[in-house]
């Protein structure tokens, strides 16, 4: 005898009571473990609480189509296949659920046989899908740890490769996390000065009182606390390179003291009676619009124009996305040795949802959620459910804003009555309301709420 845990679990979403009712019976004499739900709402619910092997769903529905069903099945439930049926059957259909992902379409009206077919194809084919195979990646070959073949970055290359033979200041622009500090090493280690220090300074993580001595060091005595003299930044790059990130993050009195470095190469430490030599070359980054910060009167024009000499933008991913699959290929290695864990492999829809991604935190924010996705992975084979919630589609979300008041407030007390077991009294303390005014509110909404009643 077949354990109920053993059943392949099958939920029917059809807004037809009849419909709901036929197929359930019919599933059941096969021994199937059947579920039904009345619309796409409550399917997701059942889908969120309950593993689901099949969901067989009606194309056209009240509020929520059964092609927006299949779609957040695909992109947030792995283990589940789908099937689509419909009365309004046409080739057009059947290519768009298909493509979205319905391994099954069957048109009504469809014979007992014909139904048992379709869903035992539909379950082989999601037996075989567990154990399929994921896309092998690209290689990536990287410059100076920068990763890239598109066009953009290759101009990137290029500026590297003709700024680097020269001692001219640079300033690097770009959104956070594309990777500015990677182009400023990629530029002192092709440099004449890549055996001398390269020293990263990142000015808006140091303290606007701190940010002097730190990049010009001090003598022994000048404020309490310093007992011994101590070189800066600048002393510790002499010879070398000193990148100063987030530059538009200075005061205006720290860049007063900036321009004098640039334009004698002397620094006075804090606390000393003269300056000393020193000969680094300057590199600085920002993610801001240093010449509109100009105009308005927070960074100083003359020294806006000594770091600009040379300018380098490096792009942002969304405008690079012929990249992403190096990247998520170096990323998933770099991780995978770190967690002592196998090679993933992505299907070709997680690779479609990373590409598809607007990525509004570029490299930084896809190492982070590669790295994520590496931690929980269980298998080898990484597919859309097993992605963050941003990177998939949720029908929930696109029509979370389309409800009415009472449509919202009646979802809400069922999810508190659900979550109290039913009991009245302490929903009623919940929902800030007295019990006789909940009864009233249960009576007018939906049969299944009544029947808490």
């Amino acid at each position: 005898m077949v354990q109920q845990s053993d059943k392949k679990r099958i939920l029917v979403v059809d807004d037809a009571p009849t419909t709901l009712e036929i197929l359930r019976r019919n599933l059941t004499s096969q021994g199937y473990l059947v579920f039904t739900a009345p619309g796409v709402e409550e399917a997701i619910k059942i889908l969120d609480s309950t593993p689901i092997d099949l969901v067989v769903t009606d194309l056209k529905m009240p509020k929520i189509s059964g092609l927006d069903l299949i779609r957040h099945i695909r992109e947030n439930f792995k283990d589940t296949e789908v099937m689509m049926i419909t009365g309004y059957a046409t080739v057009e259909g059947a290519v768009k659920a298909v493509k979205i992902g319905a391994e099954e379409y069957l048109p009504k009206p469809f014979t007992d046989e014909e139904l048992f077919s379709a869903v035992k194809r539909a379950l082989d084919k999601l037996k075989a899908r567990k154990t399929g195979n994921g896309r092998v990646l690209p290689k990536s070959e990287s410059f100076y740890g920068l990763l890239g073949q598109s066009g953009a970055m290759r101009k990137v290359y290029d500026a590297i490769a003709k700024v680097a033979p020269s001692n001219a200041n640079v300033l690097i622009t770009g959104e956070s996390g594309t990777g500015k500090e990677l182009v400023a090493r990629a530029i002192h280690y092709s440099s004449k000065r890549s055996s001398a220090p390269f020293v990263p300074v990142n000015c808006g993580g140091i303290p606007e009182g701190l940010l002097e001595s730190e990049l010009f060091g001090y003598v022994k005595g000048a404020f309490t606390g310093a007992v011994e003299t101590r070189a800066g930044f600048f002393q510790t790059a002499d010879g070398g390179t000193i990148f100063l990130d987030e530059i538009s993050e200075t005061s205006l009195a720290m860049q007063v003291k900036l321009l004098r470095v640039l334009q004698d190469k002397e620094v006075c430490m804090v606390g000393a009676n003269r300056s000393r030599p020193v000969e680094v070359r300057i590199l600085a980054a920002t993610n801001k619009d240093l010449l509109s910060l100009v105009k308005k009167g927070t960074f100083r024009e003359d020294l806006y124009f000594r770091l600009n000499v040379i300018t380098i933008a490096v792009p942002p991913l969304r405008e690079r996305n012929s990249d992403i699959l190096l990247l998520v290929n170096h990323f998933a290695k770099k991780f995978a040795k770190e967690s002592d864990k196998p090679a993933l492999r992505f299907s070709d829809k997680a690779l479609e949802a990373l590409k598809n991604y607007n990525w509004p935190g570029n490299v930084r924010e896809l190492e982070n959620i590669i790295q994520r996705i590496v931690v929980m992975s269980e298998g080898e084979l990484i597919d859309v459910p097993d992605m963050p919630s941003l990177l998939r589609f949720s029908v929930m979300k696109e029509t979370g804003f389309k409800r009415t008041l009472a449509e919202v407030e009646t979802e809400h007390i069922s999810n508190v009555l659900a979550s109290v077991g039913g009991n009245k009294t302490r929903a009623a303390e919940i929902l800030g309301i007295d019990r006789k005014t909940l009864r009233e509110k249960l009576k007018h909404q939906k049969p299944n709420m009544g029947e808490l009643l």
